[in-house]
């Protein structure tokens, strides 16, 4: 007979995804971090040289952009995002706990309206009803989505873009997590 999941096992199963995701997050934030200041000495030095190379501006402004949805969310994950505490402070533990509940609850539809409007920026399906042909794609619904080139990089902006539906995805996961194991903080998890 096959294993049956319980309740709290799966809503603790879909917090450690949330947690393992938010580490991935991190890490690749804190590496995108290190890659904006290497971009930004190497555009000091090179200038400072005389001989500098055009593309490394942008470069740098799309790791610092990667880097920022990555690392917000996250802090949906931790709950540690910049929050102004004034009324949860002068709540009672009850209200507080409700107000907490409130902003997972306003998390969790965000995340789901950052579902609806990546779908219809990225249109998914309609680019696999043309067969994945970019230029048929942009002939029946005049997105360009795909082809638009970066301005020094000649990269498709598609490949910059494309943290939107990472974050997106990140922040849904986050979110139900959160909303489901309410009262779950960073220093739950170290206790772990």
């Amino acid at each position: 007979m096959p294993a049956r999941f319980t309740t709290a096992e799966g809503r603790h199963m879909l917090y450690r995804a949330s947690h393992l995701w938010a580490s991935v997050e991190l890490v690749c934030a804190a590496a995108l971090a290190a890659s904006v200041t290497g971009l930004i000495l190497l555009n000091v030095v090179t200038r400072a040289a005389g001989n500098a190379i055009y593309w490394v501006d942008e470069a740098a402004i799309y790791a610092m952009v990667w880097m920022t949805f990555l690392a917000a969310s996250a802090a949906i994950h931790f709950r540690s995002a910049i929050a102004v505490t004034l009324v949860n402070e002068m709540l009672g533990s009850h209200s507080a706990r409700l107000l907490e509940r409130v902003v997972d609850l306003v998390l969790f539809l965000f995340a789901c309206l950052m579902v609806w409007i990546c779908l219809r920026w990225f249109m998914p399906l309609e680019l696999m009803r043309a067969g994945w042909d970019v230029k048929a794609f942009q002939g029946q619904t005049f997105n360009f989505i795909y082809a638009e080139p970066t301005n020094t990089l000649g990269l498709p902006k598609v490949w910059v873009w494309l943290v939107m539906p990472l974050f997106t995805l990140g922040a849904l996961l986050h979110s139900a997590a959160n909303l489901i194991n309410p009262g779950r903080h960073p220093e739950a998890e170290a206790a772990q």
